[in-house]
């Protein structure tokens, strides 16, 4: 597989931390694991992964070559929105889980796009994650691209990093808010205590940027739209909680007592837009809100 090279920007950054933030797409984990397999080189040496960086140090990065998934390719309809020999774009319904993890082993994103696309997925990601550029949560529905080789993954996963791949979610948050619209910056982490949630920290966080407008405003509630300038774990539902504002139907971040006719929080990711990994031609993507939303929307509006 052809070689990466990295170029440092900030010094002192351990290096495992440098690879997952310079390609987004890549875990710490994952990072570690191909430092520790010496397939990071500085100045001919293999990199350790508590090694610190220096500004204007180039990193060359050999990825494995993909290992065949252990994975069951499950012929699971898809709604694809958009696919050519680079990249397929789906609109993932509400219950998915984008890949297999603890609890949930099929039944994945990740098993209906092996069936759809056989071989033709990126391998940068692993066994587990193959073609996986970004993810939404199970309960999220909309939008998700995956990358069918590594030359578009890497491509996407830059997109990712200077913020040039757009996308834009509509939600419902509960109570009204003072402004028509906003910006939510403040970090975000792993929770301390509860280490399934996510949280501002002030300390520890990683920078975390959403824009979000209102689109609608209705008794208790308010119609959104936002828009990620960074695309941290939950950013959204943490953002809006940490705002005085959570999702409504979000029982992790909001009211535990969940809301009926809805399976979690109400979100979905409507819009995506990116400059094509081999033309450089903009794509715009969008979907439809769900039925589910709609019908949200919709008692709503009936208690103006």
């Amino acid at each position: 597989m052809t070689p990466i090279t990295l170029t440092a920007d900030q010094a002192g950054e351990r290096c495992d931390s440098f690879l997952a933030r310079a390609l987004p797409s890549l875990t710490r984990s994952a990072a570690q694991r191909l430092l520790e397999e010496g397939r990071v080189i500085r100045n001919g040496r293999p990199v350790r992964k508590n090694d610190r960086t220096a500004p204007g140090d180039q990193l060359v990065l050999t990825l494995p070559d993909p290992e065949p998934a252990d994975l069951l390719p499950q012929n699971i309809p898809l709604d694809v929105v958009y696919e050519d020999e680079d990249v397929i774009a789906v609109n993932k319904p509400v219950g998915m889980v984008v890949h297999p993890a603890a609890g949930h082993p099929d039944g994945t994103l990740v098993n209906a796009l092996l069936y759809h696309c056989g071989t033709s997925l990126s391998g940068i990601n692993g066994t587990l994650r193959p073609g996986i550029v970004h993810r939404i949560d199970r309960d999220t529905s909309g939008l998700v691209i995956a990358a069918k080789n590594d030359a578009a993954h890497l491509a996407l996963a830059g997109q990712l990093k200077d913020h040039s791949l757009f996308r834009a979610y509509e939600a419902v948050c509960v109570g009204g808010l003072r402004e028509d619209a906003g910006t939510v910056r403040a970090p975000i982490a792993r929770h301390r205590t509860d280490r399934k949630k996510m949280a501002v920290d002030w300390l520890q966080g990683r920078e975390a940027v959403t824009h979000w407008q209102v689109l609608a405003r209705y008794p208790g509630h308010t119609h959104l739209r936002c828009r990620l300038e960074t695309g941290r774990t939950h950013q959204i539902r943490v953002h809006m909680a940490y705002t005085g504002h959570p999702l409504l139907g979000d029982i992790v971040y909001g009211s535990a007592k969940p809301v009926p006719g809805l399976a979690g929080q109400c979100l979905h990711a409507r819009r995506l837009s990116f400059a094509h990994p081999r033309t450089g031609e903009r794509i715009t993507l969008e979907c439809p809100l769900p039925d589910w939303f709609q019908a949200v929307l919709t008692r709503l509006g009936k208690l103006v």
